[in-house]
């Protein structure tokens, strides 16, 4: 799968992430694209990390599952973060 491809995966992957755990984030749209983008990424490397996943292309549905919750542990880990910054100020 070509990087243009992951980085629509992404967008696609953050926003049904997004859909899942929904909520007021800060940072908005763009924050949560990029997001997604590196939850793809994230989500891609520890399948293959840890279940030996072999990634497939665009259509794959395990390259959608793995994606989104990729997307969804960021996201998380980004409301833990900024939720504390936000906090302290």
């Amino acid at each position: 799968m070509g990087f243009i491809a992951w980085i629509v995966l992404g967008l696609l992957a953050g926003a049904i992430a997004k859909l899942i755990m929904p909520g007021d984030d800060p940072g908005g749209l763009i924050i949560t694209m990029l997001i997604g983008i590196v939850g793809a990424l994230l989500g891609g490397w520890l399948g293959g990390l840890i279940f030996g996943v072999e990634l497939g292309g665009f259509f794959n549905l395990t390259t959608w599952v793995l994606a989104i919750v990729g997307s969804l542990i960021l996201l998380g880990v980004y409301r833990l973060v900024a939720g504390r910054r936000a906090v302290r100020s």
